[in-house]
């Protein structure tokens, strides 16, 4: 009789919340959301509905094209209203992250003026530096911190939340030249085994060993603790070089599995905060048949990521591509047919595309201003994205470029060409 009690005693504990989710400004509901706890997890129907049993105090929804959404299971939850978002974001560089910097007045100005409503920042970089101070031992004990340039991450956060700004961080993973330096066990060698650098001098960990996987998880766990609404891995990649000492033969099946490893493992570490996961990865993944001996493939890691984010510069496809000689001076072209050639691996609400907002290094270098800006975004709108994040390594944006708030345009409405 006591065995039988024991066993029933979490059932009791378990609390069901029962509820509807309904999209903000419509009222209508929302189908396919996740709504989870640590351990738990459902779908929400057509009708928007779900039950969920959970012992937790904090239940997370994610509802793709949505603000990650969080609730106590102990709150009314009849009804829940998910406020919709349409990705508009600018990268705002290691540098330019300091509060005081010119470059964040002018970005903080563009986010007030224009239809701008989220920033990528860089909280962990391909030099293996952290923006800012986290709570992370292992990082600060190789001064990762020492060329933050944010001193005060709680009011950094707070000035970007008080204009409901959608909060990105950017996080490099395996191309990281302090931590390979610092841990050259997971670093990897050359032919010759010393720790290999590419031409920039920036050595690389390998994605096969999956004990260093924690070390940039917790740099990514503490930017989520910390407010960010998503988790953009970039670099989360093997380096397009073969001729390297890898912990594991290195073919394709075991660079897809490794890559997928990780990302599977990011979900887990980031489940506590409820947070959005993405992915960068090369425009041309979107048209290979391999994974370009990357580890990348479309539909691996849409397995796992929830959103991607390819690489759609129109400069970095090679001459012939879409059949353009020069596909820089096709940008609609460019984006439009490469979120459309994925369709059937992804569906492209979960696809949010870097775009080109840099001089054309690849052909007629020329510059890209309004005409060109303005031709990318509507093609994420005709190809129905998620939205879309503009790249510019310096974070100089020309502010008469994009669209001010108040003035509607189609260009932000999802409409097939």
């Amino acid at each position: 009789m006591l065995k039988i009690l024991f066993f029933l005693i979490p059932t009791f504990l378990l609390a069901s919340i029962n509820g509807i989710l309904l999209d903000k400004n419509t009222t209508l509901p929302i189908a396919g959301a996740k709504i989870f706890d640590l351990k738990n997890e459902v779908v929400s129907d057509k009708n928007g509905r779900f039950s969920l049993e959970t012992n937790e105090t904090l239940v997370h929804v994610k509802a793709y094209g949505y603000r990650p959404y969080s609730f106590k299971s102990d709150a009314n939850t009849s009804r829940l209203y998910i406020e919709p978002i349409h990705i508009k974001a600018l990268y705002l560089s290691f540098w330019g992250a300091n509060i005081k910097s010119k470059t964040l007045k002018r970005i903080m100005k563009m986010i007030d003026d224009k239809q701008i409503n989220a920033v990528v920042v860089d909280v962990k970089n391909e030099f293996g530096w952290t923006s800012y101070k986290t709570d992370y031992t292992k990082a600060n004990d190789i001064d990762a911190w020492r060329h933050r340039t944010i001193k005060d991450i709680d009011k950094f956060m707070q000035l970007m939340k008080k204009k409901n700004v959608y909060m990105i961080a950017r996080v490099v993973v395996f191309k990281d030249e302090l931590r390979a330096k610092n841990y050259p066990q997971f670093a990897l060698k050359d032919k010759n085994g010393t720790v290999w650098r590419n031409r920039e001098k920036m050595a690389w960990v390998d994605p096969y060993m999956s004990k260093s996987y924690d070390y940039v998880l917790s740099i990514a766990a503490d930017a989520a603790k910390r407010g960010f609404d998503e988790i953009n891995f970039d670099y989360v990649r093997f380096p397009a070089k073969l001729s390297l000492q890898f912990s594991k033969q290195n073919n394709q099946k075991n660079r897809v599995q490794a890559i997928g490893n990780f990302i599977e493992d990011a979900q887990k570490k980031l489940r506590p905060y409820g947070v959005f996961v993405s992915v960068d990865t090369y425009g041309n993944v979107c048209w290979a048949d391999d994974d370009t001996n990357i580890g990348h493939t479309i539909k691996s890691l849409a397995q796992y990521a929830d959103y991607l984010a390819p690489m759609l510069y129109p400069s970095g496809f090679a001459a012939g591509s879409f059949g353009f000689d020069n596909p820089a001076a096709e940008p609609y072209e460019t984006i439009y047919r490469s979120v459309k050639h994925i369709h059937c691996d992804i569906d492209p609400i979960r696809v949010r595309p870097w775009l080109q907002a840099f001089k054309d290094y690849a052909y007629d270098r020329r510059h890209y201003k309004k005409a060109e800006i303005q031709e990318q975004i509507k093609a994420c709108a005709d190809a129905n994205t998620s939205g879309w994040m503009f790249w510019n390594p310096a974070s100089k944006y020309n502010e008469s470029y994009f669209i001010p708030t108040d003035e509607p345009s189609r260009l932000y409405q999802a409409q097939n060409r």
